[in-house]
């Protein structure tokens, strides 16, 4: 069977109860397919208007009257108003099979034995007065029946894309004068070795923070990206490593020749092996973020997406960095506290689930290097129903 592409349209509603972590969880580790690509909207009210004429259709009469609930709802919450501008993510997975996997794995609305299976088993409501007149409803996600609506709809998000989407700088209101601050947050390439829980289980740790999300982008940073966004850390590094370096090799030679090392000689020994080895850390750094080491990748190949995948997202909120950096935890898992991310999901110093920036301006740094507000969503769709 080909490959597919279908969606999950994740609702202002599940948005603001900070259940994205969860949906994300719930829809990889399910269907084992890719998250390729995901983008945060402000829908406008034409974007609103023209999706919502796509759910009625005249193929499913026997489902018309929850297709007629869901098009109300769309309009009702996806619309913006002069007070709220609600946040929808779009995330996009490929696949064999694609449309049906997220359909079962997002779940009807009229569910008969609600015991947790599916997305809206957990966070969604369809509640019914003693006559059957709906007085609740929440479909916590949204996902196309079929093949061909997953196509339109998509290509008309990405039409869209550009003025309604990215990062939403303006969409949630703050009290005036506080001091709102956005920081970058990337959930690293070690989450995403096998379809697992674990990308989702880092956002649901981060919501914790209490902090807004209004940008996300999948991302494959390119060696180029790479050095650039870790190139303060080299000279911290080579630094760093001068003593440790000029220690051991003290040792080895102490051990090879049966001679004693004075401490000028480690001095100098480390003046000589810490940029070296820092160095080296620092390619192996590259290398895990996107796939090859500096010294081993072609010039023609440095500003090539990497093979490592990412998501980058932009949290906004009062106090915004030092949140993040508090629910991350240090560099090194094994000295971060209880409940922390590196702690729950960390391995070693480098391998340790996630990155946030560390000041506002480290924030709109690495934002512009990863290019986090580009709109690789609408390449992807459309390059891909393209052919």
């Amino acid at each position: 069977m080909s490959e597919e592409l279908s969606y999950v349209l994740v609702t202002p509603y599940s948005i603001r109860k900070s259940r994205t972590g969860a949906i994300l969880s719930r829809l990889i580790s399910r269907t084992a397919l890719e998250l390729v690509a995901a983008r945060m909207f402000k829908p406008s009210k034409p974007l609103v208007d023209a999706f919502s004429e796509t759910i009625v259709t005249h193929e499913h009469d026997s489902h018309r009257e929850v297709q007629e609930l869901l098009k109300q709802y769309v309009l009702k919450n996806f619309s913006p108003t002069e007070v709220h501008q609600p946040r929808v993510l779009l995330l996009v997975f490929k696949g064999e099979n694609a449309v049906e996997k997220i359909r079962l794995a997002v779940g009807h609305i009229l569910h008969d034995d609600p015991a947790g299976q599916t997305i809206r088993d957990t966070f969604g409501d369809y509640i019914t007065d003693s006559h059957g007149n709906v007085t609740y409803f929440e479909p916590a996600a949204l996902a196309p029946q079929t093949a061909e609506a997953a196509k339109h709809d998509l290509l008309l998000w990405a039409s869209y894309s550009d003025k309604d989407g990215g990062i939403l700088d303006s969409s949630v209101n703050f009290p005036q004068g506080a001091a709102v601050e956005k920081t970058l947050v990337l959930i690293k390439p070690d989450n995403f070795r096998v379809p697992s829980t674990r990308p989702g289980g880092v956002m649901d740790v981060f919501s914790r923070s209490g902090l807004y999300i209004v940008g996300f982008k999948v991302h494959r940073m390119s060696v180029a990206q790479a050095e650039q966004f870790y190139g303060p850390v080299l000279e911290v590094l080579q630094d760093k490593l001068r003593e440790p370096a000029g220690n051991q090799a003290a040792r080895a030679l102490e051990a090879e020749f049966g001679i004693p090392i004075s401490a000028d000689t480690r001095a100098k020994l480390g003046e000589i092996l810490g940029p070296v080895n820092g160095r080296e850390n620092w390619e192996q750094i590259v290398k895990f973020m996107a796939g090859r080491k500096p010294s081993d990748c072609p010039e023609e190949l440095r500003n090539s997406p990497g093979t490592e995948k990412c998501i980058a997202l932009v949290y906004q909120g009062v106090d915004a960095v030092r949140k993040t950096r508090e629910v991350l935890g240090p560099t090194d898992p094994a000295k971060a506290p209880p409940g922390s991310i590196r702690r729950e999901f960390g391995q070693t110093i480098m391998i340790n689930a996630a990155h946030a920036s560390d000041s506002p301006e480290n924030a709109a740094r690495e934002m512009a290097i990863i290019g986090v507000a580009d709109n690789n969503f609408k390449a992807l769709v459309e390059d891909w129903y393209s052919h």
